[in-house]
């Protein structure tokens, strides 16, 4: 049954649902790229609704020889994090730290889960983060699967449209490193995205 409503319902709210491209240009990209010097890893931040538990999107944060985030379909912006097509580059700590405030607040909690891989693996990730193109809205736990299970040691997640399935399958991997982040800010996280251009400036 369950099966048989998305089948009906999903292509309802799809329906003229487009991909905004966003492409910034090559100087700001590679100005604003920065490197942590931690080995390789691959982190899953799942955002869950307090109230029901039910997850609300997924996001795939890649470090290799830089560190950058694929937002499917996400709403956080931030000039000094460059955006090409969801993919945001320079993910320093300030900026991780905003991106994961801007989705932790009264209303929903961030689950964390880090899993270190090889460089070859990171480097995959990055490569096909940046080749899949901007998300359509409701799609961003399907492209974060799809991303994930064409890399080595990942190939059994399951491709959904459900983001707390996604993160279970994640929980699988060897050496999986979890936090839980809560926060009581206000809902309104439109407001939060001027308080932290602010703060930014402020170094």
């Amino acid at each position: 049954m369950r099966r048989f409503l998305l089948a009906i319902v999903l292509p309802a709210i799809l329906a003229g649902c487009g991909a905004e491209p966003v492409w910034a240009p090559q100087e700001v990209v590679s100005r604003a790229l920065h490197t942590t010097g931690d080995a390789p890893s691959i982190t899953l931040y799942t955002v869950i609704r307090t109230a029901s538990g039910e997850g609300a999107h997924s996001a795939l944060l890649v470090d290799n020889d830089h560190r950058a985030i694929f937002d499917p379909a996400g709403t956080w912006r931030h000039r000094a994090a460059p955006e090409r097509n969801d993919v945001h580059f320079g993910m320093t700590p300030q900026m991780l730290e905003f991106y994961i405030d801007y989705h932790a607040r009264e209303t929903y909690y961030v689950v964390e889960q880090r899993v270190p891989v090889s460089a070859e693996v990171a480097a995959r990730a990055m490569q096909e983060i940046q080749a899949y193109g901007a998300v359509p809205k409701a799609m961003c736990a399907v492209s974060v699967s799809e991303v994930l299970r064409k890399l080595p040691g990942f190939e059994d997640i399951r491709g959904t449209y459900f983001p707390r399935r996604l993160m279970r399958d994640f929980a699988r991997r060897p050496g999986v490193q979890e936090r839980i982040i809560t926060d009581d800010d206000s809902d309104d996280n439109k407001t939060l995205l001027a308080v932290q251009a602010v703060r930014a400036d402020q170094g």
